[in-house]
Order: structure tokens, then sequence, then C-alpha cells
């Protein structure tokens, strides 16, 4: 294993810039072995963000307010998935091989996500802000304006988050925008962080932790409903899955990057295009199940403290709504009476 500075010898990948990419063929132990690139963007970010979050929680901590532990955990969870697919042997064979590729992709868009939005750092940053002087509150006004003004409703629409997530399938991989990307060192990484804001954007909206336009009784406001998130989430499903049946079922290479791969690697360009179809296809039901059952649970919350709320009103008014309940059941029993 080396790394391979532009121009590269005749063979490998036509990548310009400060790149690891491996020559020896594929191992478990060479996939996860830690092997950062020589400008490791992602990770530093990634640390980056671990330790922003601490902070936050450190902050909150010393004034006397509570952070839940589970979200602590969802977002270091988050940082993990993210140093483990660009600060691994899966940075640099992603670079040769399109089925470790796949899994760098599925992986960014739609694990690290899910984690990282559990996490709810927008939540997280608001409280952190919520005490202190006159510059935090109104670095706090600022973000809450963000977070409801109508750009954020116009990227937090269904539709438009629904677009973008299926764009990143197939508006990179079946035009010349991959190819583009893949040819130099800053865009592959900038692809990577792509692949990972989009699926931040995507799970804000379903998993519905962080604030988010989605409140309310408008039109955004019922795209918001556990019902509507739930079919949100399962709509591009299909979509995934006819994308990797495309790759696995292709008898020529689709994309050109992978058309090429060194012999010392050991495989075919058809046989890692199946490979990477089957993994883009077969990919999308962990994250989904784990998102539903996400789903599930704050649907069970929601009802509990609809439940809870309800009997904190009764013991107030001496349960007012139920007595005028049976007040009317009884004038329409009267009524019922006096008609015959």
């Amino acid at each position: 294993m080396g790394i391979f500075l532009s121009p590269m010898p005749p063979g490998t990948a036509p990548m310009t810039g400060p790149m690891w990419m491996p020559s020896l063929p594929l191992t478990v132990p060479r996939l996860f072995a830690i092997h950062p690139q020589p400008i490791p963007v992602l990770p530093i970010a990634g640390l980056g963000l671990l330790v922003l979050y601490v902070v936050g929680v450190t902050v909150l901590r010393r004034r006397g307010d509570a952070w839940p532990v589970m979200r602590t955990t969802s977002w270091v969870a988050g940082v993990l998935s993210m140093l483990l697919m660009t600060a691994t042997g899966f940075d640099g064979y992603g670079m040769e091989l399109f089925g470790v590729h796949m899994i760098q992709h599925m992986t960014l868009s739609m694990v690290t996500p899910i984690f990282l939005a559990l996490g709810a750092p927008a939540t997280l940053l608001l409280r952190a802000l919520s005490a202190g002087g006159i510059r935090r509150r109104k670095i706090r006004a600022l973000l809450l304006r963000v977070l409801h003004s109508r750009l954020a409703a116009v990227i937090a629409n269904p539709i438009v988050i629904g677009l973008l997530f299926l764009f990143s399938l197939y508006g990179l991989y079946f035009t010349p925008v991959f190819d583009a990307l893949m040819g130099t060192m800053w865009g592959h990484n900038l692809m990577l962080v792509h692949f990972l804001l989009i699926g931040m954007l995507y799970f804000w909206g379903v998993l519905g932790v962080d604030p988010s336009p989605r409140r309310g009784n408008t039109l955004m406001g019922r795209a918001g409903s556990p019902v509507a998130r739930i079919a949100e989430m399962a709509i591009p499903v299909p979509f995934h899955a006819f994308f990797g049946v495309v790759l696995m079922m292709a008898s020529t290479v689709v994309v050109s990057f992978y058309s090429a791969p060194r012999r010392s690697l050991g495989v075919t360009a058809i046989g890692d295009q199946q490979t990477a179809g089957g993994i883009a296809w077969g990919f999308t039901e962990l994250p989904t199940l784990l998102v539903l059952f996400v789903l599930f649970v704050q649907w069970q919350r929601s009802d509990a403290r609809q439940a809870a709320a309800a009997e904190r009103r009764a013991e107030r008014d001496g349960d007012a709504e139920l007595t005028a309940y049976n007040l009317r059941l009884q004038d329409l029993t009267r009524q019922d009476r006096g008609q015959r």
C-alpha cells in the first residue's frame, strides 16, 4: 500500500492530488485498518463535530441541566461510523473498488445521518445558547429564524428532500458528474460531504427530533405527522432497489472511473459493478427498520404524553370535558324520546 501523487502510474485510477490508494488485494483486516488520507479532511471534521458536541453537553451540565445519554451515544455512534468510512481502508479501497465505494455511500447517506440526527445537535445548540449574555441570545434568535425561515421550509419539503436524495444515486452515477468529482482529491471529499449532508437533511425531516418547519396545522406541519414520515421513509426504497438492479443487470460498465481495476485486486469491472449493485439494492433494509422503530417509539411516547396531559386537565377542571360530553348525550336522548 502506498500514496499515489499526480501524475499516477499507468493503469491506476485517474485521480489527481495526494491520495492513498491500495494496490494489495482486499481483505477484512486491510479494510478496517486505520489509514487516514494524507489530507484527512473528513476525519478532522468528524472529530471537530465530536468536540463541539461534548462542549455543548458540558455547558448544560455545568449549569445543572440534564441532557439524555442516548442522544450523546447516538452522536458518538454517528461520528464513529463517519470515521470508519473515511479514516480506514474503506476510503482507499473505495477509490479502487466500486463495491467498497458503495458501502461508503450508503453508510454516509443512510446510517451516519440517522445517528447524528438522533443526537439532536440543533436542540443542544439552542439550549446551550439559552443562558448567557446578549451575544449568545442573539445567536440563538438568529438560529431560530433560520430554522423557521422560508428557505428552511423549502429545504425541509419532503418532495425537495426526496429529489435531492435520489439525485445522489441517479444524478451522480449515470452522468459525467461522478467521474469529474472522483478525478480530484477535493472532488472526492466534496462528494462524500454531499452524501452526508443530503442524508442529514433527509433524516432531519423524517425523524423530527430537532426543530424544523414541519410544525403546526399547516401543510408542512401535516408532513411531520408520524404516518407521513413513515410514508416518506418508505417511498425511496424502490428507487434504491431499481438503481441496484440496473447495476447488477448491466452488461457494460456504467461508471467509467471503475472500468479498469488493478489486476492485483483480483476483480473484474463487471463483477465489481454487480457487487456494488447488490449493496445498493440490499443496504436500505437495516436503516429503514431502524428508522421505523424510532418512529414507532416516538408515536407511542406522543400518545402517552397526550394521555397524561388529558389526565392532568381532568384533575384541574374536575373532568369538565367528560361531563360536557355526558350532558350532550343526555340532551340527544331526551330529544330522541320527544320525537317518539
